[in-house]
């Protein structure tokens, strides 16, 4: 599987396991240490080829990704769950098997501007028992595996759901499969 669009990855373990998976090229932002120098890589590789960001499902790597969207606005995103990306050593991209990467890849994100940003997700979320639940967290977890675009706090998820444009019909739909799973 060759990738035309170049990864931004945390480090040289992620492009090495990255390699393993795909064809494709990467930029290493080093972490949470990303400065202009690598901002500016971003950008040109954005304009020439297009960027996927694909970072550690932990709070380091959400961190990072919205760093980047805020510097360089328009990147596709990857996300790969957290119960995949799960090592002897914590939590990442390296530790995630290949097949897990390809799929994660597969199934990339294209953020989108504010247009998106009008629907109320909150009421939702609370009929859902997705936020100030005692299964929130849980939910939220199993919503962002199926909806492939993350786990994300109660906050976080009502703006991903708007940025990555998923309607509510897909919404409620997803989310009778986790309860339904929940109760049988």
């Amino acid at each position: 599987m060759k990738i035309k669009e170049v990864i931004v990855v945390e480090g040289r373990d992620d492009t090495v396991k990255i390699k393993l998976a795909v064809d494709a090229d990467t930029i290493e932002t080093n972490g949470s240490a990303i400065n202009h120098h690598v901002y500016d890589q971003i950008r040109l590789a954005k304009e020439k080829r297009g960027v996927i960001v694909f970072t550690d499902p932990d709070y380091p790597g959400e961190r990072l990704r919205r760093l980047i969207d805020e510097h360089v606005p328009g990147c596709k995103h990857a996300f790969l769950p957290k119960e995949k990306a799960l090592g002897k050593h914590g939590v990442g991209i390296e530790h995630a098997r290949v097949q897990d990467i390809r799929q994660a890849l597969s199934q990339v994100y294209e953020l989108v501007e504010e247009e998106n940003q009008d629907m109320d997700w909150q009421p939702y979320l609370v009929k859902y028992g997705l936020i100030g639940g005692p299964n929130a967290k849980d939910r939220r977890q199993k919503l962002g595996a199926k909806l492939k675009i993350g786990y994300a706090n109660g906050k976080q998820l009502a703006k991903r759901l708007s940025m990555f444009q998923i309607n509510l019909t897909t919404f409620e739909e997803v989310m009778r499969q986790i309860i339904e799973e929940e109760t049988s």
